[in-house]
Parts: structure tokens; sequence; C-alpha cells
């Protein structure tokens, strides 16, 4: 059974689709990288992978159960989300915004107990937010509450996890140090990964699958090498790329041609 599968996946927030006809299944473990153009309809996606919004038309299910069957409570427990950028819109310190992942898990429980903070602190390690997890997270850098929000999906131990440009605001040192995690998390948990970038070059090295969309349709799914091609490239971006491996890892690797 496949952790994610989607059948003709459409939704549409006006008259016109932002997602038409969606197919595509991921095993456990995969890392898998949904790239495309501006408005091709990635974030969307990633919401009705988690349940935030429902198909028009088709379905999306996660470990064989359709997402409009799960409370959200459930789905947290199997899925964490980690957005673009979260509004620092309350008081609230690092160490609390973290702990807000272990909700799903509290059960009839009021407080938090050891188990929990330790599941906390572990994370905030991992990400390396320990340092600033008494600082509010108003006054953290874009960068850090990056890694915090990162730390708070990690601290909901899911099975799948949902990365929205998560790497975007990290710094070379705390990119390389969180795709290392991701990619340990996989291969040790079977954690499976979903993650948007425009960085198709991050893609190409961290994903198993790449899943190319264009204007709301899927346009080609598989493993780097068959996605990243420069005929793809230049259909769906409209630019000319040169392609050559990668010597760490024989990946694709793309140059632009300005």
């Amino acid at each position: 059974m496949s952790v994610i599968y989607t059948e003709n996946l459409s939704f549409r927030y006006t008259d016109k689709p932002v997602l038409e006809n969606i197919s595509f299944n991921v095993d456990r473990p995969c890392l898998l990288a949904v790239i495309g153009p501006n408005g091709s309809g990635k974030t969307t996606l990633l919401k009705m992978l988690d349940g935030t919004l429902f198909p028009e038309t088709g379905r999306a299910l996660i470990c064989g159960k359709d997402t409009r069957r799960f409370s959200r409570r459930e789905m947290a427990r199997l899925v964490a989300m980690v957005p673009q950028e979260v509004p620092p819109v309350f008081p609230f310190v690092a160490e609390e915004i973290v702990l807000m992942g272990r909700f799903p898990h509290q059960g009839h429980r009021l407080f938090e107990d050891k188990k929990d903070y330790r599941i906390v602190y572990d994370a905030m390690e991992k990400t390396d937010a320990l340092p600033f997890a008494r600082r509010r997270f108003s006054e953290l850098s874009a960068g850090e509450r990056q890694r915090v929000l990162i730390a708070r999906a990690l601290a909901q131990e899911p099975e799948i996890l949902l990365l929205d440009e998560s790497t975007v605001y990290l710094d070379l040192k705390h990119q390389a140090q969180f795709l290392s995690l991701i990619r340990a998390l996989t291969r040790d948990r079977g954690l499976t990964v979903v993650f948007v970038t425009h960085d198709i070059n991050l893609a190409a090295q961290n994903a198993d699958q790449i899943l190319l969309l264009y204007n709301g349709k899927k346009y080609a799914i598989g493993t780097p090498a068959d996605v990243l091609t420069a005929k793809n490239i230049k259909e769906v971006y409209d630019v000319q790329v040169g392609i050559d491996l990668n010597p760490h890892n024989g990946s694709p690797r793309l140059t632009l041609f300005a």
C-alpha cells in the first residue's frame, strides 16, 4: 500500500483550475521533490495532502485512508507540514512553538510530560535550535524561525513530512545539516518526505523521485535523471540549461545559460 496516493486530483480557488487531474503515488520510505514554475500548484498540492484543502474532484489517500475522513488530530499524528513562514503573532518562545508539535499525542492530558519535553529537546538539538529555545519567536531571524518550525514538525513524530520551501531561509551550513537529517530519518525511520523547492539542483541531489508540475498538471514524475532533461526544462521553464553529472553522487546537475 502506498503511503500517499492521489487519483485525478483537481482543485480550483476561482474559475481557473490550480491543479488538474493529478495522479501519483509515493511508497515508504521516499524523498519526493515537487518542482515547477510559480503558479504550478505546488503549495496547493501540499495542502491537499495534509487535509487543509480537499479536492474538487478525485481523491487523496494517506496510508490508504481518504483525507476527508481524518480528524485534524488524526491527520497531525501522521502528517507534519512545514510552511514557508508563520507570522509571529503571539509572544511565544521558540520552545513553546516546538511543544505545539506534541499536541496530537497528548490525548486527554492537559500538560506535557517528560517524554514530550525529551522529544522536543531532541528535535531542537537536531535542528540546532536549542541556543535560542527561550527567545521569543518574533525576535528570531527568518532562518532561525524556519529551524523552529522544522523542529516542531519533527516533534510531531509524523510518518509523512511536507516541506514548503523549507530551506529557502537557511544558510548553507543549516541547509546541509537539515538535508542530512532528513535523509537519515528517511533511511532509519522510514519517513516519507515531500518537499517543494525552486532549487532544482537541490532536488536533483537529494530526491529519490521528482514530480514536475506545469500549469497545474503533472508534466513528469520519475527519478532525477528521468525528469531533469534539457528538453523538459526548456518546455516547462522556457530556459536553456546544460546538464552534466554531479561528481559527488552522480545526480544530474543543471547549469543555466544566461
